[in-house]
């Protein structure tokens, strides 16, 4: 179904089981394929791919050459009817590739008001929270979690099953093979610790108590210890309850794959 108010050009392919929403505009040669569902006010730009079973959010931009939807690069993937979310207000630049996922997760998914710049690779099953920015030609395998507020510079390759904490930054050209903490900055090769994100969480209203808090946790875990889960035990035992503290916690504790080194 295409809404009354949208503009689709006579030149761009849509599927008739497809939906177009209010207000959005699809370009000359853009492909929308089968059970796509394009939301309110979304552009999806020419020569812009849309594969089926892929809903996309309201106020989206799909730049030329990008492909949302297509089948997973797995080899175990055997044609199951899984699906692509795009949230709201998210931008998706030149030539970015976004894979249906398995039936691992059944859903690949890219939050809320991210960014994904040119070349960057989305493989399967990976989950993208909101506010992310993943720059130009950022390759991210299999199964991987991003979470909110990560921004990841250009060219850097992030290994299948890792996880990225919240409001984590990645320097450019890393190689990302274990599990990124919250709140931190991370760089160098083997990719390691290397202080909180101070800039990224003030632009994000942290106070600075609130950021020497955490500073305070980076300190115990990975400057006054040396082995992980005394420096997590010394953690619980000596430093003031927070939310904060709680999340650095519980995601190192939940980390199978370890964490990055720290910054010695």
């Amino acid at each position: 179904m295409i809404h009354d108010s949208a503009q689709v050009s006579p030149l761009a392919h849509v599927d008739g089981s497809a939906h177009i929403g209010a207000n959005a505009v699809v370009e000359p040669f853009a492909f929308i394929g089968p059970k796509v569902h394009i939301g309110a006010g979304t552009w999806v730009g020419p020569n812009a791919t849309v594969l089926g079973n892929t809903k996309v959010g309201q106020d989206c931009k799909l730049f030329p050459g990008c492909v949302v939807g297509a089948d997973s690069q797995d080899l175990k993937y055997k044609g199951e009817p899984t699906t692509v979310e795009i949230g709201d207000r998210t931008s998706i630049r030149e030539c970015v590739t976004i894979h249906r996922a398995t039936t691992d997760r059944m859903v690949t998914r890219v939050g809320h008001d991210c960014l994904i710049m040119a070349y960057v690779h989305v493989a399967h099953d990976v989950q993208v929270g909101n506010h992310v920015i993943l720059a130009n030609s950022v390759n991210v395998a299999g199964h991987v979690v991003i979470e909110d507020h990560v921004i990841i510079e250009g060219m850097v390759g992030i290994q299948q099953f890792v996880r990225i904490g919240t409001h984590a930054f990645i320097a450019g050209g890393s190689l990302v093979r274990k599990n990124v903490p919250p709140y931190i900055k991370a760089a160098r090769e083997p990719l390691s610790y290397i202080g909180i994100n101070g800039i990224g969480l003030r632009r994000r209203g942290f106070d600075i108590d609130r950021i020497q808090a955490i500073e305070d946790i980076y300190r115990t875990l990975y400057v006054l210890n040396n082995n992980m889960s005394q420096a997590v035990n010394a953690a619980e035992l000596e430093l003031p309850t927070s939310e904060d503290k709680d999340v650095v916690l519980s995601f190192i504790r939940q980390s199978d794959k370890g964490i990055i080194r720290g910054p010695f």
